[in-house]
């Protein structure tokens, strides 16, 4: 009711220049009457005639506008306009309006193509560079096979971690991409940890890590390639600030927990922590960090319908827990 109450306000003050009009007419109405003595029954039925007349047209006039504006409303809710489905223009004015709206449409369409091509672009870029990085470094692997161990080991692991940067940015240009698409499949959970776990075997052997690991015999329906890539930087994580204890992987409620013993996280870092770029005090004390891995972690967990929960104290630990929708589990 409030809100026809202001439409019809507004409505008013849209013809407000209308009703001035008419309102002058009607005291020129009487005013010619007085100077030519005439009666003033005759002034004040013209002047209820006019008014009449007034009202029915104002009626109809206002119905017309009502219907324009709720459906320019309902269009304004839809997340693509139709300009076709606009109201039909009633005079030049409108008509004006609806040609640069149509034109600015165009120029909008436009650029959401040249965009688009530009994301492409770039993304076509990155995946050949990344492809063409891999050579030398599969290359650089197989002559470090032939030099002494100890030192061998050392730039394996560098090597390694190379590998990991290259596949991060890749992953960050996919995830921004419009054309990055999602293969929902039947998972094995355990399949996609030992995966990692085995890419991870000498990390743990060098820093001198436990790994507790139990199978979770866990089946969903999700992408098994993002949700690998979540796995892989969440222990990537756990590994990078863990230099004594453990780290243990287990099945929570429906959420795979990965869990540490490492150097934690401030309490009023916890809040931001999954911001793009942000890295908090563990950031500024190790330089490498950049927060882009758990940054993307959050935001591919969303888009595959998980969640992740991050828990930690300081120096005593982290606990990052991927909650799973109940929709997505599957029973064996």
């Amino acid at each position: 009711m409030k809100a026809k109450t202001r439409l019809f306000t507004q409505y008013l003050l849209n013809r407000k220049y209308f009703l001035i009009l008419c309102f002058l007419f009607a005291i020129v109405n009487l005013l010619v009457g007085y100077v030519y003595q005439l009666p003033l029954e005759r002034a004040l039925l013209a002047i209820a005639i006019c008014g009449f007349l007034t009202v029915i047209i104002g009626a109809f006039d206002f119905y017309q506008f009502y219907e324009k504006h709720t459906k320019l409303a309902s269009l304004y809710k839809q997340e693509v306009i139709d300009l076709k489905k606009l109201p039909e223009v009633k005079n030049l004015i409108e008509n004006d309006y609806q040609e640069v709206v149509q034109k600015i449409q165009e120029r909008l369409l436009k650029l959401e193509n040249d965009s688009a091509q530009s994301e492409q672009e770039i993304l076509d870029y990155f995946t050949t560079w990344v492809h063409q990085i891999k050579v030398p470094i599969s290359a650089l692997h197989l002559i470090l096979q032939e030099h002494d161990q100890e030192n061998s080991d050392e730039m394996e692991e560098q090597l390694f971690k190379i590998d990991q940067y290259v596949n991060l940015i890749l992953q960050y240009v996919r995830l921004g991409s419009s054309s990055t698409d999602y293969h929902f499949q039947e998972v094995n959970l355990d399949e996609l940890i030992r995966e990692n776990i085995k890419k991870y075997a000498p990390s743990f052997i060098r820093k001198n890590l436990a790994l507790q690991y139990e199978p979770t015999n866990f089946y969903l329906i999700t992408d098994p390639k993002w949700l690998g890539f979540v796995i892989d930087q969440l222990l990537s994580n756990a590994l990078k600030y863990t230099n004594k204890g453990a780290i243990t992987i287990y099945l929570e409620k429906q959420a795979l927990v990965i869990e540490d013993t490492g150097i934690g996280i401030l309490p009023e870092d916890l809040p931001r922590i999954g911001k793009r770029n942000f890295t908090g005090f563990t950031g500024r004390k190790h330089k490498n960090a950049t927060g882009i891995g758990f940054y993307l972690c959050k935001q591919i967990a969303q888009k595959l319908g998980h969640s992740i929960i991050l828990s930690s104290v300081p120096k005593k630990g982290t606990k990052v827990s991927i909650q799973f929708d109940e929709q997505d589990i599957l029973t064996k």
